[in-house]
């Protein structure tokens, strides 16, 4: 299993609590964007499109229902591959 940077760990972290209009305190890694912070599935989408255009990976869109938290994001991002 790969596992990201401190650097990318906290890029990840503030492209998520911008789109969820969070402030990083906010979330923890393993606070879930929708039962905790109220996401809806539009968010979820635009965070996946956002991590792909920052890191230049692809996101495949069966992965959104694996995202319900920075912590399974990371990992997502994490094996993402490089477009």
């Amino acid at each position: 299993m790969s596992t990201l940077t401190d650097e990318r760990r906290t890029a990840v972290k503030e492209i998520v609590c911008d789109i969820l209009e969070l402030e990083e305190d906010e979330v923890t890694d393993t606070s879930l964007f929708i039962e905790d912070h109220g996401a809806d599935s539009l968010r979820a989408i635009e965070i996946l499109a956002s991590l792909e255009k920052e890191f230049g990976i692809s996101i495949d869109q069966s992965e959104l229902a694996q995202m319900v938290n920075l912590e399974r994001v990371y990992q997502v991002v994490a094996e993402a591959p490089v477009r």
